[in-house]
């Protein structure tokens, strides 16, 4: 059991974290709308019933599609763009070991590589293409959501206008949330490029060594 905490680490902590932190996002969410259903004198949700609700449904995907988003385009970009200085860069001048052609005859070379083909072809742009099909799916169930929400919010106001989900997804609401979100994710990445040119994090494999010069690029 320690071999595997030790080996698991990070993702172990990562995935408490985000539990916590989407159940606690659930929760005050639910208050949050049975407050707004009680102003309005409708009768307040379940917590079981709040889960299958647009109000729930948009806040978590319209949230996870940006960040599915941003780590496909950054997958991406590092592939082929470079930031002199950066530890989020490859090297400007040394060949790098992730763009080495695959080796079929490893041993321990995972099943697609073996097989070659398609098959290998696919596998060496699975992880971005596994980011954007998270994304689009996400994309999809925000706007699912969105829509459900925006036409509980039209009935709570007395308004007859009810909207189908493409005609939601042509909405400014619709777009305003989504934008918001994109951008803020691409500033976060910005910021790790260019903050770590200059600073440092001892121990960190996002950092550069802590001697290491700010022109020095990658890790």
């Amino acid at each position: 059991m320690k071999t595997f905490v030790r080996e698991n680490g990070l993702s172990l902590v990562l995935v408490v974290i985000t539990v916590l932190t989407l159940l606690g996002q659930l929760v005050v969410g639910w208050h949050e709308l049975n407050s707004d259903l009680t102003d309005f004198g409708r009768a307040p949700l379940s917590f079981g019933t709040y889960l299958s609700s647009g109000h729930c449904i948009e806040a978590v995907f319209e949230n996870w599609e940006s960040e599915f988003l941003q780590m496909g385009l950054y997958v991406l970009l590092t592939a082929s763009l470079f930031q002199k200085g950066s530890s989020e860069s490859k090297s400007l001048d040394e060949p790098e070991e992730v763009d080495r052609d695959p080796s079929p005859s490893r041993a321990d070379a995972p099943w697609p590589v073996r097989r070659g083909g398609w098959v290998l072809k696919l596998y060496e742009n699975s992880l971005s293409l596994a980011f954007f099909a998270l994304f689009g799916l996400s994309f999809f169930l925000h706007a699912i959501g969105g829509t459900k929400q925006y036409n509980a919010e039209q009935a709570m106001h007395g308004k007859p206008e009810v909207l189908t989900l493409w005609q939601f997804m042509g909405t400014s609401q619709f777009w305003f949330q989504s934008l918001q979100n994109w951008q803020s994710e691409f500033l976060s990445v910005l910021s790790i490029v260019v903050l770590s040119i200059f600073l440092r994090q001892k121990g960190s494999p996002e950092s550069k060594p802590v001697d290491a010069p700010h022109s020095e690029t990658g890790k």
